[in-house]
Parts: structure tokens; C-alpha cells; sequence
């Protein structure tokens, strides 16, 4: 009966995912509450974070509510896949310095 979130996380998930075979989740309960750890294949990272970590936010939210009815606190975590770096996201690696240039070649650039 305690187990129902990582039910509920796993059927989410899997359906969600376009390899529900490679979904793994790791349930370990200490005195901070419950963490599900959630792997998967490293194609689906996307459809389970969603834009911007909204599908992620709405996962979570529903598991403390899960965790509610059994008087528990859920929290997720969702591995990495080997190999990568959230530094690979365009949109985490920050904002590109632009390329500086001397005046030489941009008066260069200007002559026709």
C-alpha cells in the first residue's frame, strides 16, 4: 500500500516515454520522507522534463499530493543519463559572448 507513488510515478511516466522498457525507479524511504529516483532513456529526457521543467513540476506536484494521502513526503529525482551534462542544453549553458573584433577588420568588412 506504501508503495502506490512509485505506482503512480511509473505509470505516468511510461506513458509518456517512447522506451517504457528503460524506465527504472528506485524507491528508498529515510527520515527526510520518500525519494523516488527515476531513470530512463536518455532519448526521453525531454518528454519528461518537458519546456522549461513544467512536465517535471506537474510530476512532482502530484506525487506530494500521492504522498499526502499516505502521510508521507515524496520527493523525485531524476538521473542523468551517462555521458551527459545539463551543460549540453542550449538553454543552460548561458548567454554567448559576442565575437570581438579591431577596427581593422571591420573597416575591412565595410570596403566594397
Amino acid at each position: 500500500m506504501a508503495e502506490r507513488d512509485q505506482e503512480f510515478l511509473e505509470f505516468v511516466v511510461k506513458g509518456l516515454v517512447d522506451h517504457p522498457a528503460d524506465v527504472k525507479i528506485n524507491r528508498t524511504v529515510d527520515e527526510m520522507g520518500v525519494l523516488l529516483t527515476l531513470s530512463l532513456n536518455p532519448e526521453d529526457m525531454g518528454k519528461v522534463i518537458g519546456r522549461s521543467g513544467n512536465t517535471a513540476k506537474a510530476i512532482r506536484t502530484l506525487l506530494r499530493v500521492v504522498g499526502m494521502k499516505n502521510n508521507a513526503r515524496v520527493n523525485l529525482k531524476i538521473n542523468e543519463p551517462e555521458g551527459g551534462t545539463m551543460a549540453d542544453i542550449p538553454e543552460r549553458k548561458g548567454p554567448q559572448q559576442p565575437q570581438t573584433r579591431s577596427l581593422d577588420e571591420v573597416m575591412d568588412d565595410l570596403k566594397l
